[in-house]
């Protein structure tokens, strides 16, 4: 019996009509390095979902690549970043930011988002040449919990960061999962006005690979592309990506693959919850994180492939399930039946 994967939102290739388009282009010749008609209609599309159609657009293949490039290119080498202790780029990407000379500077939270009054004591606290200087919140919007920013919560970062002269770069990996949720208040366009830069995640969402990083600021926009080569950022191929992009965004795949995912989420979390499992992380979007009795660990990790979130304590493994668009509520059903 094969495994369900709930492991992650981007274990199969890609959603059909993506790939589609990557074969109907077969045989067509293209210029390289992101300069292609596809990549041009692809831009074209970025900017009217977000409203700017002044907009720098780039595309890159993955979220480290594009957190790296863009921090990379937006920091002075004495600048630093403020992050939740949970964000992507101080968990999860090997040091990356650092190894290019910027320190993270984190805080804790319980929920995985980032506030004011944390933000405003770091850079309190950071007052003189001998350390290092704040100069950019990081944030993710879903955070890696799978909570999500309110437009309020967005507005208050915005003020802080307008207060200490900070840039505001949110990683929008799971982007269009929290323009689903049911906290979410905000639009897109809300996004473009209160974000420096911001990128709508694709890898997590039914491409081969892919994000569009939007840069907003303008201040920010000079020789972006000589930083993306410079990172190994800048594809030859770069039309694979306006392909993607174009398809995701002018087809409406962006929000219907998001859709299912949290729908496919949600169900899993309410069979869960039916039968009396606790979460010891609450959000409604792709990501479930449960507290799975112990006994029970031997024929889930037999059945289904997941991620441990901490070591067993009180008789209970945290654990996290992640839904993609490709997830059937069938498999969502035999999940449910291992409790």
């Amino acid at each position: 019996m094969e495994k369900i994967n709930l492991m992650n939102d981007y274990n199969i290739t890609a959603h059909p009509q993506i790939l589609e388009a990557i074969i109907d282009a077969t045989g067509k010749r293209f210029v390289g390095y992101g300069t292609d008609e596809e990549t041009v209609a692809a831009v074209a599309a970025v900017r009217q979902l977000v409203g700017k159609p002044d907009a720098d657009v780039h595309f890159l293949a993955g979220g480290t690549q594009t957190n790296l490039t863009a921090i990379g290119a937006f920091l002075r080498p004495h600048e630093a970043v403020i992050s939740p202790a949970s964000s992507h780029i101080y968990m999860h990407e090997t040091g990356a930011i650092e190894a290019s000379g910027h320190k993270i500077v984190n805080f804790l939270t319980p929920d995985g988002k980032a506030d004011a009054d944390s933000v405003r004591a770091i850079v309190l606290g950071h007052d003189n040449e001998h350390m290092v200087k704040p100069k950019l919140l990081f944030i993710s919007q879903a955070t890696e919990l799978g909570t999500v920013y309110t437009r309020a919560e967005l507005a208050s970062l915005r003020e802080v960061c307008d207060e200490y002269g900070l840039y505001l770069y949110i990683d929008g990996a799971r982007l269009a999962n929290a323009l689903l949720s049911s906290y979410c208040d905000f639009s897109l366009e809300y996004i473009a006005e209160v974000a420096d830069a911001f990128y709508i995640g694709g890898t997590k969402n039914g491409l081969l690979f892919g994000e569009a990083l939007v840069i907003v600021n303008p201040s920010l926009r000079s020789d972006f592309r000589y930083m993306m080569k410079q990172r190994g950022g800048l594809l030859a191929k770069g039309f694979l990506l306006g392909i993607q992009f174009r398809v995701l965004l002018e087809d409406g795949l962006y929000i219907e693959q998001a859709r299912h995912a949290n729908d496919m989420a949600n169900k899993l979390r309410e069979g869960l919850l039916a039968a009396g499992i606790s979460f010891f992380v609450h959000n409604d979007t792709n990501q479930v994180f449960l507290l799975a009795p112990t006994e029970k660990m031997p024929l889930l990790e037999e059945r289904v492939s997941f991620e441990r979130w901490g070591p067993e304590e009180n008789g209970f493994v945290p654990i996290r399930f992640v839904t993609s668009w490709a997830t059937t509520a069938e498999e969502i059903e035999s999940v449910l039946e291992l409790f």
